[in-house]
């Protein structure tokens, strides 16, 4: 029999985790193992709703105090791996699963298991006064998957997905294909970059990317901005990364509108932080360095 855990990451969104608990244990197949790691957090413990048992493993910050995106995704999935999962799924705090996500995912993984495969997501809209459904089978009413992915309908598979197109907000893998991928690099901290970064290792070890339109999500409404500007460090230097490693630079949609901001600048194919002041041979470093003496 296929065990299915599903795993998540989390630092606060306490409540949006729990909103998620309670929709996976509401969907048309429960996994076998719900495990969170708790990034910086213990405010989040173990805990049972509606049958289903919510398991924590911890992680400490990273270098400079950022949060390790990606070794706690790594830390989790090993976690249920070494505990006998066949099928894993790894969502996002934010995102409540579609009734048939479970399923869906270890239908597709256990028939087609060479490839890694994600499922629409729905950006929802602020909660109507009573909240959101505690049915999942009540968010189809605002099922509208982010038109900048693929939309396929329940019962379609979307196969050949560019790795650009890669989204860790949900996605399921079978436990031979991850140890063949190596997981996420850990040398990203902090947001953004590492699931590209993934998608290009799959690529690059002959792993498919798929979408099974059976495998919905509902990604729970918070404040963002756009372009994350509280995130821009991160950015360059998780951009920087992927340049060494895949020769390019990443997330340039964001990197475009910090430069229009006039919050970066392009130097010789990178990218750097910008500060008005600063002389054009000047480092940010250099310019900060000076302004302290």
């Amino acid at each position: 029999m296929t065990r299915v855990a599903v795993v998540t990451i989390a630092h606060h969104r306490h409540e949006h985790l729990a909103a998620q608990h309670r929709s996976l244990a509401r969907g048309s197949v429960r996994p076998d193992t719900y495990l969170v790691v708790a990034m910086a957090d213990h405010g989040i413990v173990d805990e049972r709703v509606d049958g289903l048992a919510r398991d924590v493993v911890r992680i400490d910050r990273g270098p400079g105090g950022r949060l390790p995106l990606a070794a706690a995704r790594n830390l989790g999935v090993r976690t249920a791996i070494d505990d006998g999962t066949d099928v894993v799924v790894l969502l996002d705090v934010d995102c409540l699963a579609g009734p048939g996500l479970v399923a869906s995912y270890a239908d597709v993984v256990t028939t087609r298991p060479g490839s890694i495969w994600s499922g629409p997501v729905t950006y929802l809209p602020p909660p109507p006064p009573g909240g959101y459904p505690a049915d999942p089978a009540g968010l189809a009413a605002w099922d509208d998957p982010h038109p900048a992915r693929p939309r396929p309908a329940p019962g379609e598979l979307v196969e050949q997905l560019e790795p650009d197109l890669f989204w860790s907000l949900s996605f399921a893998v079978a436990a031979p294909t991850w140890e063949r991928l190596g997981g996420f690099c850990e040398d990203y901290t902090g947001y953004g970059g590492e699931d590209t970064d993934l998608a290009r290792s799959a690529r690059a070890r002959g792993i498919g990317l798929g979408c099974v339109g059976g495998a919905r999500a509902y990604h729970q409404h918070h404040p963002v901005s756009s372009p994350p500007v509280e995130h821009l460090d991160d950015i360059l230097r998780n951009g920087r990364l992927f340049h060494e490693r895949w020769g390019e630079w990443p997330m340039t949609g964001w990197l475009e509108e910090f430069e229009r901001r006039g919050l970066v600048r392009r130097e010789d194919g990178h990218w750097t932080r910008h500060t008005p002041d600063q002389t054009p041979d000047q480092t940010p470093e250099q310019h900060a360095a000076k302004e302290t003496a």
